[in-house]
């Protein structure tokens, strides 16, 4: 199954090498810095040299998947899937979590099962979309590929995870997008998204509705296709009242505490005011490493793992931020060449999920430690303290590298 090493290791993309080893030693720097913090409970002592062991495996992990031919993973693809949906099925009934269903405890590792069926979606998504008997120009293949998206995710929702959740709602668009779906298919398909958001006002979800029909319109696209989303923007805007209704209690507070965050100074509030003050404490150059106050007084909940973006604004600043982000971006771009330059479908495809999903990631992880985003639970890839997280990562790099290594082959 596995290919020669040395050749391999010789082609890998050093730039794509680089980034991932920078991230993950900034990762360690903030998350060593929280467990020197005052007060720091006995049980996150040991973080970092458990993070150290775990990136440790994922290299391995990312190794064993880079030295095995793309081919093995359009060949299994959907065993992949299914694998990931019967965990999924699996960790309801008993998985452990805060007050959730969300992991298997394995004596002292902890598995999340849906970072494995994130990486499944996207092998399945891949290997759907790639194949020659599909044509997006058909509802049904365009269906199925809601619906490969849609079935983890509604399990995931169960648990509940609402932040995962939202990681594979948001595969399928750019994925459709890189498989060759018309942009205005697309913008059809983010209207009930627009709907959504707009039903909690009255005049603003009928101003909304006013401007997609009137797009279609303009468009000149045909009435029966504007009525059709007219009647399915209306019953999402029908429905969202009853979702909303049917939450859970925290995933309410989280919604209402971004609408109005500072009226809610000692709940989720509490923490993303903190985290923008932790931020902005820092200035350009920041406190200096170990130095963060907001970080040694332990002022910030879950520090070491959602909010670790906040270690790095508070100790290295603007400068350390924004090394930061460029690092990520350099990563995504570097991957979005690898799947440009990809003669096998599958292969771009697989590098257009895991750019995907790292994306979602990183934009809603930074957004919700700003403030501009609710506070979801979604880790900072590469940073965040976790094992399943870090592995998956290092799972997403490890195809990354592998489509580089193979982008000039054809399955």
């Amino acid at each position: 199954m596995f290919e020669g090493t040395e050749e391999k290791l010789r082609d890998l993309d050093k730039i794509i090498v680089v980034c991932i080893f920078i991230l993950v030693a900034a990762g360690l720097m903030a998350i060593y810095s929280v467990t020197t913090a005052v007060h720091t409970p006995e049980i996150l002592k040991g973080n970092f040299a458990k993070q150290v062991l775990w990136f440790t495996i994922g290299i391995m992990i990312a190794s064993a998947i880079v030295m095995t031919p793309m081919k093995f993973f359009y060949t299994y693809a959907y065993w992949f899937y299914g694998i990931g949906i019967v965990l999924l099925v699996l960790v309801l009934f008993v998985g452990a979590g805060k007050g959730a269903h969300r992991w298997f405890v394995l004596g002292p590792v902890r598995v999340q099962p849906s970072e494995i069926a994130k990486i499944a979606t996207i092998l399945a998504l891949s290997r759907f979309a790639a194949s020659d008997a599909v044509d997006l120009r058909r509802f049904k293949d365009v269906a199925m590929m809601f619906a490969i998206v849609v079935v983890p995710a509604l399990l995931i929702v169960k648990e509940p995870d609402l932040g995962t959740a939202i990681v594979f709602f948001s595969l399928a668009i750019p994925m459709l997008f890189w498989a060759g779906l018309s942009p205005f298919i697309i913008f059809v398909l983010i209207t009930p998204i627009v709907a959504l958001v707009a039903s909690f006002h009255v005049v603003t979800f009928f101003i909304a509705m006013a401007l997609i029909i009137g797009a279609l319109l303009w468009l000149r696209t045909r009435l029966w296709i504007v009525f059709t989303v007219f009647l399915v923007n209306v019953a999402v805007g029908v429905i969202t009242p009853k979702v909303w209704e049917a939450m859970h209690d925290y995933q309410r507070d989280r919604i209402l505490t971004f609408v109005g965050v500072d009226e809610d100074p000692r709940g989720t509030g509490y923490q993303v005011n903190q985290a923008k003050v932790a931020i902005g404490s820092g200035g350009f150059w920041g406190k200096g490493w170990l130095h963060g106050t907001q970080t040694k007084l332990r002022f910030l909940p879950e520090q070491h793992t959602d909010f670790i973006f906040t270690v790095i604004g508070e100790e290295f600043g603007f400068f350390g931020v924004s090394l930061v982000m460029g690092i990520f971006l350099t990563l995504l771009l570097r991957s979005l060449l690898i799947a440009g330059s990809a003669k096998s479908k599958f292969t771009a495809l697989v590098v257009a999920g895991c750019v995907t999903a790292i994306s979602v990631h990183v934009i809603i992880n930074i957004g919700m430690c700003v403030g501009v985003m609710p506070v979801t639970g979604i880790p900072l890839p590469f940073l965040s303290y976790g094992g399943s997280a870090l592995w998956t990562n290092m799972a997403i790099a490890g195809l990354i590298l592998n489509a580089g290594v193979r982008r000039f082959q054809y399955l």
